[in-house]
C-alpha cells in the first residue's frame, strides 16, 4: 500500500487530509500533509518531507500531491521524485487524492495513473440535469442516441 504525502500551500494539505478522513471515516493509513506558509524555509520544508515520506513509505513507495506546479511545495515535493519508488503529481485536488488512497495497493505507476485521471475526471462543469451531465462527460456516447450537448 502506497503512502502518500500532500505537500501545498497553507492550509490546503491538511484541508485535504481532513477531508479524506471525512469521506473514508477515519484519516486513511500512512497519509501525511505538509502545509507550506508563505514565510517557511524551503530546505527546513524539505527535511520535514523527508521525515514524512520515511514515515509512509511502503514497498510500493509513495506518491507526493502538491497543488500548483513551479511553486515552492511543488518545487520542495519535485525534489524528493525517485523513479520507480517515489512519484510526484502536481494539480492536488479531492478527487485525485480520493482515487490515489482507493488504488493505493496498486503498482505505483498505475497508482500515478488512476490518480491523475480521478484529478484531471473531477473537473467538470455541472449541468442542471443528469442527462445534461452525462452528455457533457461523455459526449459520443449520447450523440449515438441523437442527443446533443448545448452549451
Amino acid at each position: 500500500m502506497a503512502g502518500i504525502l500532500i505537500i501545498a500551500h497553507a492550509p490546503l494539505a491538511s484541508a485535504l487530509r481532513d477531508c479524506a478522513a471525512h469521506v473514508y471515516c477515519g484519516e486513511p493509513k500512512r497519509l501525511e500533509a505538509i502545509d507550506v506558509t508563505p514565510d517557511a524555509e524551503p530546505t527546513a520544508v524539505l527535511a520535514e518531507a523527508r521525515r514524512c515520506l520515511a514515515s509512509v513509505i511502503e514497498d510500493n513507495g509513495a506518491l507526493v500531491l502538491t497543488d500548483i506546479f513551479g511553486a515552492t511545495p511543488a518545487n520542495i515535493a519535485a525534489r524528493l521524485a525517485e523513479p520507480g519508488r517515489i512519484k510526484v503529481l502536481a494539480g492536488v485536488n479531492l478527487p485525485m487524492l480520493v482515487r490515489a488512497i482507493c488504488y493505493r495497493s496498486e503498482k505505483l505507476d498505475q497508482l500515478a495513473t488512476k490518480a491523475l485521471a480521478g484529478g484531471s475526471q473531477g473537473v467538470l462543469q455541472i449541468g442542471s440535469t443528469t442527462v445534461q451531465n452525462q452528455i457533457a462527460n461523455h459526449p459520443d456516447k449520447y450523440a449515438a442516441e441523437g442527443r446533443h450537448h448545448h452549451q
